[in-house]
């Protein structure tokens, strides 16, 4: 398989943890979204966004969309499950996902923040209000969850634990006080023990700028 990234992509850093669980050999090419190579035709055909992760199977078949690869590859290799058996657990752990996946990274896309910035708004106060907002009600329901481990929903990683990295990571990067999310703080170290996860990390990727 083939991987098209950015290093520094929320949604390719999914990917990439979400493949490093799985086991999955594959190739990883960086697509670098600051010199617009997102937008060159090639890319578009592989993604009519013209946004990244794409995967690109053996076939030549290409899944977009972090979430839509991430369930591709929890189907097609099973072990270890990314989600929880039971649907209500299923249900709590996909809350916490859209709560980073619609509630916040969409929010924070270059492209918009570029947008925003054209029309006046200051960037990085318009990303941390919806960093800080959302990681609000993250740490709420994490705090709550049934099933309390190491993760945020039980003893092994799920989708949502998978999303957790990147997202803090980003709330850094608009200088958001992560002190008051103690829970997801926690969560992230668990996390980064494992080697799925630290190989995955955005400043080990071979397109990294240090």
């Amino acid at each position: 398989m083939k991987l098209y990234g950015y290093w520094r992509s929320s949604s390719s850093w999914r990917v990439r943890i979400a493949l490093g669980l799985k086991g999955a050999a594959y190739d990883y090419l960086a697509v670098n979204l600051l010199q617009a190579e997102q937008r060159t035709d090639d890319h578009v055909a592989r993604n009519p966004m013209g946004r990244v992760p794409v995967l690109e199977l053996d076939d030549g078949t290409h899944l977009r969309e972090s979430l839509a690869i991430i369930d591709y590859l929890d189907a097609t290799q099973p072990e270890p499950p990314l989600w929880p058996e039971l649907p209500l657990e299923r249900a709590r752990v996909m809350e916490m996902v859209q709560i980073v996946n619609s509630g916040i990274q969409p929010l924070q896309n270059l492209s918009i923040l570029l947008h925003l910035e054209a029309q006046g708004v200051d960037r990085k106060a318009f990303g941390a209000r919806y960093n800080q907002g959302g990681l609000q009600a993250l740490e709420a329901l994490a705090q709550a969850a049934a099933s309390r481990g190491r993760f945020l929903y039980g003893n092994r990683p799920t989708v949502a634990d998978i999303c957790l990295p990147p997202q803090l990571y980003s709330a850094r990067r608009f200088d958001v006080d992560l002190t008051a999310f103690p829970r997801l703080v926690e969560v992230e170290a668990s996390c980064a023990e494992l080697p799925a996860f630290a190989e995955a990390h955005p400043d080990r990727q071979p397109d990294a700028v240090r």
